[in-house]
């Protein structure tokens, strides 16, 4: 500008800057909000998504928390998820522990324009935007694989799991669909621990005593596997009958250090709801534009399934995973 020095130019710029920036609405609300509603929670697993879902909401500057029963409680989820619902948040994820009995609240948030996303565990009848989490049924053809190696492709294998829960339910699936492929490989037991180690404590020990014909054990949640192996441990057959896990509980991998345990399916908890909760943000300001709004269109504007993966962690990985683990924070 000819006349005007330096700086006073600089201050022109720097308030019309500044001018411009009140003028302009914040992306974020100062109250946006987003939940996620779980079962279960003081499993390591869903401190390991509530960290991903906490840090994701930090990157955006939103605030986000993740609630639910401590234990399988799925009635005490659904009366959570309907608690949530009256507040009115910005947007929803949820893993559902009995899919029948969420289908009316999510289609009743969707009717509300509040968006649902269903996280490691789906509700496939509902309206629900997208799920996102594991392939589960490629995830128990893939445990079903792993005992076959151990057990030579023969002999009697016992499955621990949550029965009525979609997710376990589609593991259970993947294990009897790859049993085809073994055709001298036999299911023969089917435990249901409710997601508890004691249960399958108990159970297995049970087995045992009994002396049931099985020559390995499959888990498809969590506290199975370590709950089988103390059972094992306690009758000293350690190691004799293998038993192949789900998931990374600190528990778990101490089993397998020490040989009880052969290996776990490890899901990526922390990377479905970090993305989640993004899709979520998305959804919320209508972000993605095939359609005028996601509310009315015919299809949703973001991905329907995405399959966030699984790793397999053995003895000879063990000490690698482990130290790549990072240490996420406490929630406040």
């Amino acid at each position: 500008m000819k006349g005007y020095g330096p700086t006073l130019v600089s201050a022109l710029i720097f308030c019309g800057a500044a001018l411009l920036e009140s003028c302009t609405k914040p992306y974020h609300q100062q109250d946006e909000r987003y939940v996620f509603v779980a079962t279960n929670i003081n499993l390591p697993y869903w401190r390991s998504a509530e960290a991903g879902f906490l840090e994701s909401a930090k990157a955006l500057g939103v605030k986000a928390e993740l609630i639910g029963p401590p234990g399988y409680q799925p009635n005490a989820e659904l009366l959570v998820f309907r608690q949530v619902l009256e507040q009115n948040p910005a947007g929803i994820c949820l893993s559902a522990a009995r899919p029948e009995i969420f289908q009316t609240e999510i289609d009743q948030a969707i009717a509300r324009g509040i968006p649902v996303i269903c996280v490691d565990a789906d509700v496939p009848g509902s309206k629900r935007v997208l799920y996102i989490g594991t392939d589960n049924v490629k995830a128990g053809r893939e445990s079903l694989r792993r005992m076959a190696a151990f057990l030579s492709n023969q002999g009697s294998i016992a499955v621990i799991t949550i029965q009525g829960q979609r997710n376990l339910d589609d593991r259970a699936t993947g294990v009897v669909d790859e049993l085809n492929y073994f055709p001298v490989l036999k299911l023969t037991k089917i435990l249901d621990d409710k997601g508890d180690a004691r249960s399958a404590f108990d159970q297995v020990s049970e087995l045992m005593q009994q002396k049931e014909k099985i020559d390995g054990i499959i888990c498809l949640e969590a506290t199975g596997g370590s709950g089988a192996a103390e059972a094992l441990h306690r009758l000293n057959m350690e190691g004799k009958l293998p038993i192949v896990a789900f998931d990374d509980d600190p528990e778990t991998l101490e089993w397998i250090e020490r040989g009880a345990i052969v290996a776990t399916i490890v899901q990526k908890p922390y990377v479905m709801s970090y993305y989640a909760l993004k899709l979520l943000d998305d959804l919320h300001h209508n972000a993605v534009h095939p359609s005028k709004d996601w509310r009315t269109a015919l299809a949703p504007p973001v991905p329907v399934f995405v399959d966030t993966g699984t790793m397999v962690v053995d003895k000879d990985n063990l000490k690698t995973y482990r130290e790549g683990l990072p240490a996420h924070p406490s929630p406040k």
